[in-house]
């Protein structure tokens, strides 16, 4: 059937990498949200959709990050480190999503923590690791990936509750 709103709801297109699929996004008018993948690559299909749909660079894309927020950096990252392991090999890495966050030239890896492309550690740490990500790439969408029935319930309950009351009201007028 065809939808009541016009336009149509908006579409989003999880997980667009390649430059095929930023094109096709750019010119359907759909929301790429891309996994992350390394800085240059990000930059490089930012810039891609914004040629292709001659807007802003930033508005119509955004990004998926890796979201966990504890009472101490380690412990999140502790928490991070042994759940996105197991979803990255179980889930992610059959498809070969790993082979985005290598340098383009070089093959290096990049540090997740300091690029925001995992927003890891205390509200405050992941306040700035947001900060650092937005000054990188004006993401209009920010998809937050919170490893639901990997983290014990409780922790990740407190982990969205913080990020929505205490990390997100300092980005959002």
């Amino acid at each position: 059937p065809k939808p009541l709103q016009k336009p149509h709801p908006p579409i989003f297109q999880p997980f667009a990498s390649s430059e095929k699929s930023i094109r096709w996004c750019a010119e359907e008018g759909v929301t790429a949200i891309l996994p992350p993948l390394h800085p240059i690559r990000e930059r490089a299909l930012f810039e891609l959709y914004a040629e292709v749909s001659k807007r802003p660079i930033g508005e119509g894309i955004g990004v998926l990050r890796d979201v966990v927020i504890a009472d101490s950096d380690e412990e999140a990252q502790a928490l991070w480190h042994d759940n996105s392991a197991f979803a990255g090999a179980a889930w992610f890495e059959p498809f070969g999503f790993s082979q985005g966050f290598a340098h383009p030239t070089t093959g290096e890896l990049p540090d997740f923590l300091t690029t925001g492309l995992a927003l890891v550690g205390t509200v405050d740490t992941v306040t700035r690791q947001m900060e650092t990500l937005l000054q990188r790439l004006p993401a209009q969408w920010i998809f937050a990936w919170n490893y639901i029935q990997l983290i014990p319930h409780q922790k990740l309950m407190k982990s969205i509750e913080q990020f929505w009351t205490k990390v997100m009201p300092r980005f959002v007028g």
